[in-house]
């Protein structure tokens, strides 16, 4: 998802901002501004639907002996 949003973003920029020839009967600058915000809106869900599945836990515990601190950091989950 998060490489479609990107992709779509990058042809919207290349039709709102590159592409100097008209077609008949569309625009393309507003074609590629529709491609843009799509692509954006992909983006931003990808993100969220990538991040949303994963769980970080942190455990920190002081070693008796000495001044030792240990940290141990995992994260559950499949990243998407």
């Amino acid at each position: 998802m998060i490489v479609g949003g990107v992709v779509l973003f990058v042809i919207g920029a290349i039709l709102a901002f590159a592409v100097s020839f008209a077609v008949p009967g569309l625009s393309l600058p507003i074609i590629g501004g529709i491609l843009m915000v799509a692509g954006a809106v992909l983006f931003i869900i990808g993100l969220v639907v990538t991040l949303r599945g994963r769980v970080t836990t942190e455990h920190r515990s002081v070693d008796p002996a000495g001044n030792a601190s240990v940290r141990q950091r995992t994260t559950d989950g499949e990243p998407r």
